[in-house]
């Protein structure tokens, strides 16, 4: 296994005996880890506290910087779609994983696997309800706004 493999599933080791989930995400850039992150949902009651998202969080903030193309994530389970749409936003073009989203369905992390799932549905048959409701002819878009500024 390589080393940036070894250090993410060494983290969500730890994160485990310290009463939170098996997972651990390394960010690595030219050879070196700038970033690393372990589940905190135990700690900080964050939904949005993964390992991938707080090692994306940590390297945006010390290089105060959107774009991380050029990087690559290890993580020490599948990416769950937040964790996935956040390194599609930040420019990240590679993931290395370890345990499969299926493995992690299998020993009680299911949310992701049910995500993913429910994802890959039309939008009406979604678990979540898709409300669209149009600004009316006298507000002003925000994306109007957007265009005038680019």
């Amino acid at each position: 296994m390589d080393t940036y493999m070894k250090r993410a599933v060494e983290l969500a080791i730890i994160n485990v005996e310290e009463g939170g989930q098996p997972f651990g995400a390394v960010l690595v850039k030219d050879g070196q880890i700038v970033s690393e992150g372990v589940n905190e949902l135990h700690k900080k009651h964050d939904v949005s506290g993964h390992a991938e998202m707080l090692a994306i969080r940590q390297a945006q903030k010390q290089y105060q910087t959107n774009n991380l193309s050029g990087y690559t994530m290890y993580a020490s389970g599948e990416p769950c779609p937040m964790c996935l749409a956040a390194m599609y936003f930040a420019g990240i073009k590679e993931v290395v994983y370890c345990a499969s989203v299926e493995e992690a369905h299998e020993a009680g992390l299911t949310t992701a696997k049910l995500i993913y799932e429910d994802l890959a549905k039309e939008k009406e048959e979604r678990t979540i309800s898709m409300i669209q409701m149009p600004l009316g002819d006298e507000q002003v878009h925000p994306f109007q706004l957007w265009r005038k500024r680019s």
